[in-house]
């Protein structure tokens, strides 16, 4: 779906976007994820046709988004981070507004589609200015998808709503995603772990990690519960494992594969050693995303 290839964005002698290259498949949910000035926002801006590359290059099924903007732009829908939209006009006269702008064939279905779609039927002849912050984001992320994309980018999706909002942002979301490939831009760490299935940690313009949430929250330590001594367990597992203590219980390194915790649980029990417990431990996306931002500073302050 999106190739990128060592895409790079220089403002003056700031470099915010870093020889940056990915590849996302068709309907992935794809977090980017990053402080404030981490690059996040040129990329996406980028994605979209809407900024152009100092180098590199990106393209959207094939299509180069510098050589033919447009051909990408009728396959994406994008939401900013403040989006745009008339608060004098009324929901579906401003969506009905964007439909045009699209080429939008079948305009009332599309419509009827869009206004179920983002849970806005019962406020479509409300003026946008007189809804709440949550709703104005359906409108924002209705206009996104009117013209039924392929590619939906969101800009911070869920910044300035409460908690409520938040939770129908993102259930709306995932049901976005049953057709479109996603992509969001956030730097809250709970959105990426509720909504997304990979995530792309930036830091300072450069990609630090791109992984499935799945295997980054592996984590290649196995914790065991017992009551055993140390020089019982350690002498159990001698050669296998290193021990160290964790947590009133103890830790192994490198073992979390299931053939080596089966000898690992094989070894301690013909030891002696009373198991209460051996589980793999799960590491959570703020610990990696500290790992992975302590690895260097920001250098850039690009509003993203």
């Amino acid at each position: 779906m999106i190739n990128a290839e060592e895409l790079t964005r220089r403002y003056g002698e700031t470099l915010a976007v870093d020889s940056v290259g990915f590849s996302i498949g068709d309907g992935e949910i794809v977090g980017l994820l990053g402080h404030n000035g981490a690059g996040k926002t040129t990329i996406m801006k980028m994605v979209t046709g809407y900024l152009e590359p100092s180098a590199g290059r990106v393209s959207v099924d094939g299509v180069d988004v510098a050589e033919d903007p447009e051909a990408v732009q009728r396959q994406l829908g994008y939401l900013p981070e403040n989006c745009p939209v008339y608060p004098e006009m009324t929901v579906v006269g401003y969506l009905d507004y964007v439909a045009g702008l699209r080429h939008v064939e079948d305009r009332a279905a599309a419509l009827r589609d869009v206004l179920a779609a983002t849970d806005l039927a019962g406020r479509a002849f409300d003026a946008i200015g007189t809804l709440s912050r949550g709703y104005q984001q359906r409108v924002g992320v209705a206009q996104a998808i009117v013209h039924r994309p392929q590619l939906l980018i969101l800009d911070e999706p869920t910044n300035g709503l409460d908690p409520s909002q938040t939770q129908q942002m993102r259930d709306l979301i995932r049901r976005l995603a049953d057709n479109a490939t996603v992509i969001l831009s956030t730097h809250i760490m709970q959105e990426v772990d509720a909504v997304c299935d990979r995530v792309m940690i930036l830091r300072a313009g450069k990609l630090a990690l791109d992984e499935r949430l799945a295997d980054l929250q592996r984590s290649e330590r196995v914790v065991l519960r017992t009551d055993a001594d140390q020089a019982d367990v350690q002498t159990a597992v001698a050669g296998l494992a290193k021990v160290t203590r964790h947590d009133g219980g103890y830790a192994f390194d490198g073992v979390a594969d299931d053939d080596r915790r089966a000898e690992l649980a094989r070894r301690l029990v013909a030891g002696g050693v009373a198991v209460h417990g051996l589980t793999a431990e799960q590491r959570d996306l703020e610990t990696v995303f500290r790992e992975v931002s302590e690895g260097g500073q920001q250098e850039v302050d690009d509003a993203s």
